[in-house]
């Protein structure tokens, strides 16, 4: 039996991901549980795009932890 779905795994070991600055062009690294950040290069806010279910689960709560679904459920 598993003790997290795999829909988490995302949530619960973070994965990075180079982004594209929209205002400068540079090269933005962003983890997969960070809402947003700011470009090293010219200060512009990149947000993530973060499609989880931490939205709708009624067990997320208990699966990803109090602290990361409380920071993930306070933008969504």
């Amino acid at each position: 039996m598993k003790d997290k779905c795999a829909g988490a795994a995302n949530l619960t070991t973070p994965t990075l991901k180079v982004k594209k600055c929209p205002e400068c062009n540079g090269d933005v690294e962003i983890f997969s549980t960070d809402l947003e950040l700011k470009c090293g290069a010219c200060g512009f806010v990149i947000y993530n795009e973060l499609e989880s279910c931490i939205q709708w689960c009624k067990y997320a709560k208990e699966c990803v932890g109090e602290e990361l679904y409380k920071k993930l459920k306070k933008e969504g």
